[in-house]
């Protein structure tokens, strides 16, 4: 059985790692250097650096950020934020990223996912998804999530499921699936669409939004429940409530297969 990878998440601002509530009052969480080595020692699997705010203020990314911090780790890194044409991730890439999240951009231009993706290959390419669920309304099946963009301000229009389909057909290596409803909560991954996603997709699928706990992380991996492929989480690690190596202790002993912690 594949193994599961535990992600922490680094959402930069202004050169410094933040965390917020559904995408918004944002509170300091540290230096940017010094996280990713901690987690780089711990035995995180990878990391994910995003530059929450170069969409919504029309720059690119944190490039200086980025050649800083990679040179001195083994993981691998993600990076996001800002990508709107294939410069953008040359750049990325040449200061030290493994791979390029892409979000804003995808949704206004499908096609540059195509075009990125037989560039660099898919291995290189994470189509970054966010959605909030709508509220039912009668003749609906089941939940309904919508797709937003530029950081959580702009509803889309797109149904989240198939979105994320389209981005695998398109040529995406996997996708990073975020709940804005749970972002920042502590209160889970939205295990159903989750797990809707993972079951639609033929692309790996990271859990995003929501943990407050070692069991959240469970419940995001497990078949069943979350079934996703990684567990991305912030808060609990920013500020020290659990350890990489306490994440995947427990993992073990609930028999999610996880590579051993350093």
């Amino acid at each position: 059985m594949l193994k599961r990878r535990i992600i922490p998440c680094l959402d930069i601002k202004n050169g410094r790692v933040v965390k917020g509530v559904h995408f918004g009052g944002l509170r300091d969480a540290g230096d940017p250097i010094e996280a990713a080595r901690a987690y780089d020692k711990q035995g995180a699997d990878e990391l994910c650096m995003l530059d929450i705010t170069a969409t919504t203020e029309g720059r690119t990314a944190f490039i200086d950020v980025i050649r800083r911090v990679t040179p001195s780790l083994f993981v691998p890194v993600t990076v996001g934020g800002g990508v709107r044409r294939a410069s953008d991730v040359d750049r990325m890439l040449a200061a030290g990223a493994d791979k390029v999240a892409v979000n804003s951009a995808a949704v206004t231009n499908p096609l540059l996912i195509e075009d990125l993706a037989k560039r660099y290959g898919s291995q290189c390419i994470v189509g970054a998804v966010d959605v909030r669920r709508l509220p039912p309304i009668p003749q609906d099946d089941g939940p309904v999530y919508e797709v937003v963009a530029y950081g959580g301000t702009r509803g889309t229009g797109l149904e989240a499921i198939q979105w994320c389909k389209t981005l695998a057909d398109l040529g995406v290596g996997e996708i990073l699936l975020t709940s804005m409803d749970r972002d920042g909560s502590r209160e889970g991954y939205d295990l159903w669409i989750t797990r809707t996603v993972s079951r639609s997709v033929d692309v790996p699928v990271i859990a995003s939004g929501g943990v407050g706990s070692l069991e959240h992380l469970r419940q995001g991996l497990a078949t069943g429940e979350g079934e996703a492929d990684a567990a991305l989480a912030a808060s609990i690690f920013h500020f020290g409530l659990y350890s990489i190596g306490q994440a995947k202790g427990y993992l073990n002993e609930h028999n999610i297969p996880v590579r051993p912690s350093k």
